[in-house]
């Protein structure tokens, strides 16, 4: 395999990721009509939690130190419990609209911690991409721009949303540094393990009901419950977290922008939503300026033809 054709295979493997990213808003629908939020982002992470112990114990055992420990419980709580509950709760007091708008800017956070944490750089290539990118998604992310509100009435929604965004750049900038030690499952699992010590609990107090009604939900909201587990929380992100041995996480960020495209893809094939040429239109330029940077900038490392040894110190 060629160079150019592995970084063409990471490309496809980043638009499988994100099109699982974007199917998590109509699941999260589909499941709280039968649920309340915070179960319904707890119990499908605690089944993919499951399927990861169950692969990683076909891994090599490895010691990890006090200095791993620091950095899956960075990743679990500063990573992936702020996106998580932050967002969550966001929703609940500031419009939609708002999210999907201060959502854009996760790639851009991302190339900005990338760039303090990991030295990364932006070229002419990434800022063109980072360019074409944003005038795509902004034509197809259904932004409701007569319903946008900043105001006082939404700061602590419109606030949490953005931590929630933060927290999501954080979790891809730093897991970069953490998969140097340490293979992509076992650094979401461990980083899971910190999430659900504190997720499992606010749940249990918050929400029992969701534990106690678990035999009388429907075939539908388990499917839901099925998908977000298996591909939301675990395939997706063991897939995202092995491109990016391979791509900058500035690259690999980028993708993200696909999200708002994919989700009015099925919006309309699920929900029958109506699909315009303008929005059609946007989803390609994302789409090319992701094949851009992933493909055609040269500044970021080398897909790797193989699968490397991780250099892990077996105790």
């Amino acid at each position: 395999m060629t160079v150019k054709s592995a970084k063409l295979l990471d490309w496809f493997w980043l638009l499988a990721c994100n099109l699982m990213w974007a199917s998590q808003f109509v699941m999260v629908k589909l499941v709280q009509e039968q649920m309340d939020p915070l179960f319904a982002v707890t119990f499908p992470i605690a089944l993919s939690t499951i399927l990861l112990i169950i692969f990683v114990a076909r891994e090599p055992k490895s010691r990890v130190t006090k200095r791993d420990v620091r950095d899956f419980i960075l990743l679990g709580i500063l990573g992936q419990l702020v996106a998580q509950l932050f967002i969550t709760w966001g929703v609940r007091f500031a419009p939609a609209s708002n999210a999907a708008l201060l959502a854009l800017i996760m790639p851009i956070s991302t190339a900005v911690m990338a760039h303090f944490i990991l030295g990364e750089r932006m070229t002419k290539v990434r800022w063109i991409s980072f360019g074409l990118a944003l005038l795509g998604v902004m034509a197809c992310s259904g932004v409701d721009w007569n319903g946008l509100s900043f105001g006082k009435g939404y700061l602590v929604g419109n606030l949490l949303i953005f931590l929630s965004v933060l927290g999501s750049a954080f979790y891809n900038t730093y897991s970069k540094k953490v998969l140097e030690m340490h293979s992509p499952l076992k650094t979401l699992l461990y980083s899971y393990y910190a999430l659900l010590v504190v997720l499992l609990p606010m749940t249990i107090a918050a929400e029992p009901s969701g534990f106690t009604s678990l035999p009388h939900y429907s075939k539908v909201v388990w499917l839901g419950l099925a998908i977000l587990a298996i591909f939301q929380y675990f395939l997706s992100m063991v897939i995202f977290l092995n491109v990016l041995t391979r791509l900058d996480a500035t690259q690999a960020a980028l993708s993200n922008y696909l999200i708002p495209f994919f989700g009015v893809l099925i919006a309309a094939v699920v929900l029958h939503e109506h699909l315009t040429g303008f929005m059609i239109a946007g989803g390609l330029l994302a789409l090319s300026s992701t094949l851009l940077i992933t493909v055609w900038d040269g500044s970021g490392q080398a897909p790797k033809l193989e699968e490397p040894v991780k250099s892990e110190k077996v105790s």
